[in-house]
């Protein structure tokens, strides 16, 4: 950039050093007046400025620029300078001054004439737009924004088949035809009349296409408001009538003005019996709704009610008819009762068969009324409202499952995921980068980025660990910690991550003699035991095998394609008789199988059909030693061996319980949670 000196800075002056501002260096503003605008101009863009040139016309300088008008400075300057100085003189200055002037006003007349234009645009109720000869916006005015419904700076500068598919102006372009009161439906529905232009200066040449365009959607509206009204309440009575749904209309004082022929059809009364009538002609048990809804102006939904000579029962729905803020009458839509509970047991069904959801049943799926099956139902109904870790304890084949989808689907916790883990299926080399997830590089194999584990998947939602009681001793420490600080550590990791999660566990062994033999951690067992819930078997529960059998029979029928309604008064018997030690899952094992080996004209479910072993408890629990009693189970023997060793022992202790523990190899926790099992009294012992 040339070194430059401007001499004067006058009004000439202030616009050679506007004009030179980004083009030159300015070394430096000299006038003798240092209020001249050019001064002030220089003070503010950080230019050195001056009274006197002299000292600023160095050998460096490239360019002076004399604005004064005074020849013999510019000769004094033109004596003082270099030879590689260049000279402007205040005349050419002047004119550049002149140029720059005449330049603004140009400018600043355009700018006035453009903004008229845009005015004019504008404000005109028509839209306008406007495309060059390559079919690009230049102009999109603020009714062609407000009918397309598209903003200026979405379509300014765009091809206008871009933003506006339908347009014909490319059309326009190419024909140089103009097209006169086109009609044109825009794609957000809007109706429209339109005209092209081609524009085309005088020498032939194209030099654009303009479109101007009238929303005639609301004339349209209006025309059709107009039409004749005989026609409409034709047209609204053939819809009226062509509903399933039963209608029926009063006016304001609650007199009957129409019905349709559903509404014949569910209450059985005609229009001769309605149409007139006052508003309680149709009913037979209930309060006129439509009378209430003429009183409160305000709509009922749901209320039952018995219309008609057969006393239907229906649910309607009532909505007042207010025009112009008067009432006019209302109008009533009546759904029958029995093709909703029809529904309802439809959806009944879709909701058993539908087996995509994370937790898949509720507790209507758990099926038992009897005293045992009753408890555990309302233990894990109380489970469910609280966060605290539930235990589903129970022999395998009881459901526990079933209780634990139930416990996550009634709690706050059921719109997020539900994880299952079966800690048995998992081998334990896996089991911990599984449950807890791992990092990247934390093992041969592992994945890049490393991987997430089923707590992290359950954030926020409920994990069920089936088979708790099979976890390592490793993994057990690593849960525990999980349960006391809601955080865990992936494999390979050291940051612990944050998470809130529901533990529902289950087991089918004793935890208690699993501490003892030192395979289960006795303070996750107290960290889980916090609300145990026992699942009774089924031989327990012998009363719930006809509802049970009811229910699986329905599944087995959905899963085989089957129609088998029942279970025989004898075959229930037979299954009555069997003591099911593999629960309900055997249950469900000999209904199916029954059915597989069952004709299909078969619709009952036989004792014949049953397998043989069902029945014979008697022969499977050894010998009858008196007539209608058998020898107790194994599990019942052993129980009653395991309370005469604690007797024994209580007793040699004179009641030490501390002792009693220590002999006998548990806990006291252990002893008191068996005493009471096992219903033993520790009083008189000492």
């Amino acid at each position: 950039m040339q070194k430059t000196v401007i001499v004067g800075a006058g009004k000439g002056g202030s616009a050679i050093l506007k004009m030179l501002m980004e083009s030159a260096e300015i070394s430096a503003v000299i006038d003798i007046d240092p209020t001249a605008p050019g001064i002030l101009l220089a003070k503010k863009a950080g230019i050195p400025t001056g009274t006197d040139w002299r000292p600023f016309i160095t050998a460096d300088i490239e360019l002076v620029v004399e604005v004064t008008g005074d020849e013999a400075v510019f000769n004094q300057i033109r004596k003082i300078a270099g030879k590689n100085t260049m000279m402007i003189p205040g005349s050419v200055a002047y004119m550049v001054s002149a140029l720059l002037e005449e330049k603004e006003e140009l400018i600043y007349k355009l700018r006035n004439e453009t903004c008229k234009h845009e005015l004019i645009f504008n404000s005109s109720g028509d839209g306008m737009i406007v495309v060059d000869t390559s079919g690009v916006v230049t102009v999109f005015n603020n009714s062609a924004e407000r009918i397309f419904g598209l903003l200026k700076d979405e379509v300014i500068g765009k091809q206008v088949l871009d933003v506006i598919p339908t347009s014909r102006l490319p059309n326009v372009l190419s024909s140089r035809k103009t097209e006169i009161n086109q009609e044109h439906i825009l794609e957000n529905g809007t109706k429209i009349i339109t005209t092209r232009i081609p524009l085309v200066d005088e020498n032939g040449h194209i030099l654009g296409a303009f479109a101007v365009f009238k929303d005639i959607t609301e004339v349209v509206r209006l025309a059709e408001e107009i039409t004749n009204l005989k026609e409409i309440q034709t047209m609204l009575q053939a819809i009226i009538q062509s509903s399933d749904e039963a209608i029926s209309v009063v006016d304001e004082d609650g007199r009957g003005i129409l019905i349709n022929r559903a509404y014949t059809r569910i209450t059985g009364l005609t229009e001769a019996q309605v149409i007139g009538k006052p508003a309680t002609a149709d009913i037979s048990e209930g309060e006129s709704m439509h009378m209430k809804v003429l009183e409160t102006r305000r709509p009922v939904r749901g209320v039952a009610m018995r219309v008609g000579p057969n006393k239907k029962e229906v649910v309607v729905n009532v909505a007042p008819i207010i025009v112009d803020g008067k009432l006019k009458g209302s109008v009533g839509v009546i759904h029958d009762m029995s093709e909703i509970k029809s529904l309802n047991r439809e959806l009944n069904r879709a909701r058993q068969i539908i087996r995509t959801l994370e937790a898949k049943y509720s507790f209507q799926d758990i099926i038992g009324n009897s005293e045992e099956m009753t408890l555990a139902i309302e233990q894990a109904k109380l489970g469910a409202k609280t966060p605290a870790t539930v235990l589903l304890r129970g022999e395998s084949g009881t459901g526990k499952e079933l209780f634990a989808h139930a416990i996550h689907n009634d709690s706050n916790r059921k719109f997020n995921k539900f994880i299952r883990v079966n800690c048995a299926a998992i081998t334990e080399s896996l089991l911990e980068s599984e449950l807890f997830g791992y990092e990247e590089g934390a093992f041969s194999g592992a994945k890049r980025g490393g991987k997430r584990g089923f707590f992290e998947e359950a954030n926020n939602g409920s994990i069920f660990l089936d088979e708790i009681g099979e976890l390592p001793a490793n993994t057990q420490a690593k849960l525990l910690r999980v349960l006391q600080e809601n955080e865990i550590v992936r494999v390979g990791g050291t940051k612990p991550v944050p998470i809130n999660v529901r533990v529902i566990a289950a087991t089918n062994i004793n935890l208690e003699k699993a501490i003892a033999n030192g395979t289960f951690r006795e303070d996750l067992y107290y960290r889980l035991n916090r609300m145990p819930i026992q699942i009774p078997p089924l031989r327990k529960r012998k009363e719930d095998i006809p509802l049970l059998c009811e229910r699986l029979i329905h599944k087995i029928n959905q899963d085989y394609g089957r129609n088998v309604e029942g279970v025989s008064d004898a075959a229930v018997r037979k299954l009555m008789q069997y003591d099911w030690p593999g629960n309900v899952r055997e249950l469900e094992n000999v209904l199916g199988r029954a059915i597989i080996f069952m004709n299909y004209h078969e619709t009952v479910i036989d004792a014949i059909h049953l397998p043989p072993f069902v029945g014979q408890t008697e022969l499977s629990a050894g010998p009858v030693y008196q007539e209608g009693e058998k020898l107790p189970t194994l599990s019942v023997q052993l129980e009653k061996h395991e309370a005469n060793i604690i007797r024994d022992t209580l007793v040699s202790v004179k009641g030490n319980k501390t002792l009693a523990a220590k002999s006998l190899g548990i806990s006291v926790r252990n002893l008191y949670y068996k005493l009471e099992k096992l219903g033993i009294e520790v009083n008189g012992m000492q």
